[in-house]
């Protein structure tokens, strides 16, 4: 589990902001003498789910810079501040304090963004400060949430869209043909060759997210009826079981083979599912953003290969692997309710934004009406 710590920016920022009063005859639920302090109660709360604590937290972060970069506390931020931070967003300015390549948060060349978000990213986020503001609020912190005025959008009303974050199979050929040819002229270079193309097939052919890889070892695969399956805990904390295909337990079997392990998991086997570059047999923990960081290098590394597919292996992610996962088996004809129930759903209508065919379907056969004269 990550620790609560705010990053070095905090530290400052915090020492400088004055106590809160008490507002609107609300009594203190918690004990915080700044927003710093308040913030880091608010994320004590999701200590048990680790990807939404990341979330989070990394939301939070980035929030409270912008207020000590405009001199500004929580509790002094009008709907009108809200508003300026949504549009920052997108276009986080100056570029070179804020932006800045994928980092460890403690690294010294850190940055709060690596590029400016997408407008279903800047919403993401204002959703999340939305229930930081008003846990404050009914803890007696704040005032007044001034996320609460937000206009409802009838695209909120109507669902969520089809998912465009995903790599069609051209992409998903070019990562391919990528891993296979990533250098293999040494130990250490076989070694990163082997951890990838493992990494890359577990993702794809499970859907999982890069915390749930991260926080994953090989005693969470077994068998039941003579069958594998990964156990997970998910979202939420909330566990759930993927079937493991013959494609993906032979991926295994390869890369334990390369580690010096036995083929198949024991039970209660403590070994990461995918771990540092280390000697044979002995793997350390890999995080989860060190996950993040091996893909992109990887997608990266297929963007100079293909360039026609440069744009979008550039803006790919980990969870595009989601997406793709998703998208590829729905597409080879794996049953709705089964991606579902793999991607651990909690509704069949979320997996629904990645039934691409049906649109495809449409599109075909929207040709058959044309300008043609009637007889």
């Amino acid at each position: 589990m990550n620790s609560i710590e705010l990053p070095r920016p905090f530290s400052a920022f915090s020492a400088e902001l004055a106590e809160r009063p008490l507002t609107g005859g609300r009594p203190r639920l918690i004990a915080a003498r700044s927003d710093a302090e308040a913030v880091i109660t608010w994320l004590r709360e999701y200590q048990d789910s680790p990807h939404t604590f990341n979330n989070y937290r990394k939301e939070a972060e980035r929030l409270l810079l912008w207020c000590e970069g405009r001199g500004q506390a929580l509790a002094g931020l009008g709907r009108e501040d809200v508003l300026d931070y949504q549009q920052f967003l997108g276009n986080p300015q100056p570029a070179a304090r804020w932006i800045g390549p994928a980092r460890p948060r403690q690294h010294p060349d850190w940055r709060p963004f690596t590029g400016a978000l997408a407008a279903s990213s800047v919403r993401q986020a204002m959703t999340i400060l939305g229930a930081l503001f008003q846990y404050l609020l009914d803890a007696g912190y704040l005032h007044a949430n001034p996320l609460a005025l937000a206009r409802r959008s009838k695209r909120a009303l109507q669902g969520p869209p089809t998912v465009e974050r995903y790599l069609e199979a051209s992409s998903w050929r070019a990562v391919l043909d990528t891993l296979d040819a990533l250098p293999q002229h040494g130990p250490r270079d076989i070694q990163h060759y082997e951890r990838a193309r493992w990494l890359l097939h577990l993702l794809y052919l499970t859907g999982a997210r890069r915390s749930e890889v991260a926080q994953a070892v090989m005693g969470d695969w077994f068998q039941r009826k003579g069958l594998w399956w990964w156990r997970v805990v998910g979202k939420g904390n909330k566990q759930g079981d993927i079937p493991v295909s013959d494609a993906l337990l032979a991926a295994l079997q390869r890369y334990r083979q390369h580690c010096g392990l036995s083929d198949l998991p024991s039970p209660g086997e403590l070994t990461p599912l995918v771990g540092r570059v280390n000697r044979p047999g002995a793997l350390d923990t890999l995080s989860d953003k060190a996950i993040y960081l091996i893909v992109k290098q990887v997608f990266r590394l297929a963007a100079e290969r293909y360039p026609a597919q440069a744009d979008t292996l550039l803006a790919a992610s980990t969870h595009w692997l989601r997406h793709t996962a998703a998208s590829h088996q729905l597409d080879a004809g794996v049953p709705l309710l089964v991606v579902s129930q793999n991607l651990r759903h909690s509704t069949i209508q979320t997996t629904r934004k990645y039934l691409h065919t049906e649109d495809d379907a449409r599109h075909q056969a929207s040709q058959l009406h044309g300008l043609r004269r009637p007889e």
